[in-house]
């Protein structure tokens, strides 16, 4: 009998120890069309998919367990040729398929970046245009303390994307917008070579469209100060594209 017990009991707080230690992210669909987000885990557990389709005004809520670092993007104008194979216009992580399974989005795309800490910890997120901007995008912590605050970047910088960054769907629209790094790959715009600090590589002309558009995001590698959320509280978080 004591050993059901104390089996019982560890059951009990294996059991309860899951349940703390889950986050929640509720993505939602805002747009017009549908969209297929993905997602990619940096460090921690798994998250329990890492790609699928939401239609417009839908919502899925994806879970994993603290701690966990990754990112959020969307992928838009996807469709699956004759042989199976599933492809993007924009955000397009090159599985072949609807789910990611460990690949990122190949830029330009809108990045939603988390790091999340265990036992109601500080959490840490932001929106990143570092690599190029291909939806509007917003973050809204659900719970946590009074300092935890939404984001977003409701901007469309597709409608002012310099010709020269300017990604173009079939029919001839601009569907997403490199970055100057991305685009034209000089060091003083991708902040490398002797531009490797932030005293000198500053905002330039071309993120300062991006900053223009979407103040809360990261416009360029060192857009740290304005760009940099935290939360804590052990908070669930709800993305929706297209706000």
């Amino acid at each position: 009998m004591a050993i059901q017990i104390h089996l019982f009991t560890l059951s009990f707080i294996l059991f309860s120890f899951s349940e703390v230690y889950t986050v929640e992210f509720a993505v939602q669909n805002n747009c017009k069309f549908p969209i297929w987000p993905g997602a990619l885990t940096g460090a921690g557990s798994q998250l329990s998919t890492t790609g699928f389709e939401i239609l417009p005004g839908s919502t899925l809520t994806v879970t994993t367990s603290p701690p966990w670092s990754g990112r959020f993007w969307a992928r838009t104008h996807c469709s699956t040729d004759a042989t199976g194979k599933f492809s993007c216009g924009t955000g397009d992580c090159g599985s072949g398929q609807v789910t990611c399974d460990g690949a990122g989005a190949i830029p330009p795309a809108s990045l939603l970046e988390f790091t999340i800490a265990p036992n109601g910890g500080r959490d840490f997120f932001d929106i990143s245009l570092v690599d190029g901007f291909n939806l509007p995008v917003s973050v809204t912590p659900i719970g946590g303390s009074s300092e935890c605050k939404s984001v977003i970047c409701a901007g469309n910088v597709n409608g002012v994307c310099p010709p020269e960054l300017a990604v173009k769907g079939q029919g001839g629209g601009v569907i997403a917008c490199k970055s100057a790094c991305l685009g034209l790959n000089r060091p003083e715009y991708c902040c490398s070579g002797g531009y490797d600090q932030p005293q000198t590589c500053p905002p330039t002309n071309y993120s300062k469209i991006f900053k223009n558009e979407c103040p809360d995001a990261y416009s360029y590698a060192y857009d740290d100060k304005t760009s940099t959320f935290t939360c804590t509280g052990g908070a669930n978080y709800g993305i929706t594209f297209c706000p």
